[in-house]
Parts: structure tokens; sequence; C-alpha cells
């Protein structure tokens, strides 16, 4: 059983930052095993893919409309979301996932087998 825990989030004004963090455990395989991504969902909204990276840290993917502005990273048993200018657009509830078997930086959501809890993000205009 793997169990994905995320931290992070609130409320911040156009142009701020904030920093999603994110813990995979596993009784029978170690975190580093595991590509991991970043998904949000906005109301209404299907859930989108927002950046992954690959099981060993070495790959890294963005959606177009974070490109430059976030930086996906990990380290030890976390990975880390940081969110730079962000603007009102980015408000959503943001996932973070494992994937198996797939060890690339996906973004497809149908790679991703587990999944946090979610956490609000809102940015104000």
């Amino acid at each position: 059983q793997v169990h994905v825990v995320q931290s992070g989030g609130g409320l911040v004004q156009a142009g701020g930052s904030l920093r999603l963090s994110c813990a995979a455990s596993d009784s029978g395989r170690t975190f580093s095993n595991y590509a991991m991504g970043w998904f949000r969902q906005a109301p209404g909204n299907e859930r989108e893919f927002v950046s992954a990276i690959s099981w060993t840290g070495g790959d890294t993917n963005y959606a177009d409309s974070v490109k430059g502005r976030f930086t996906i990273s990990r380290e030890k048993n976390t990975v880390y979301l940081q969110m730079d200018s962000l603007k009102p657009e980015d408000t959503a509830i943001y996932y973070c996932a494992a994937a198996w078997p797939t060890i690339a930086a996906s973004s497809k959501l149908s790679d991703y087998r587990y999944w946090g809890q979610g956490t609000q993000v809102t940015v104000s205009s």
C-alpha cells in the first residue's frame, strides 16, 4: 500500500509564491522508485497535468501554462513544487501522485496510480 501525503498550499496574492510538498511511503518499495507528478483541478474543469519528475529526478516535465514559473524537484522522500509568479488562473485543488509502473516524467493522468488528498491553492487578483 502506497501512501501519498501532501502539505502546503493556501491563499496568496497574484505574483506571489507558494511551495507544495509531497511524501510517498510504501512498506515494500522505496520512494525513489516512483515517478511523481502534480495535477490540478479547478471547479467545473477536468483534472489537468501540471508537472512531473522521473524516478531518478533527472527528467522533468511541465505544462505550457506553468513553464518558467513552476519548478519541480525531489529530495530524499519528498517531492516539491515551487510555484512562483502565481496567477489567479492557477487557483485549483492540487494533487500529488505516484506513477506505477511508469518511471518517466509522464503527463498522462492514467499513468498515476497513487494519489494524495489534494490541497487548495487560491491566488487572489
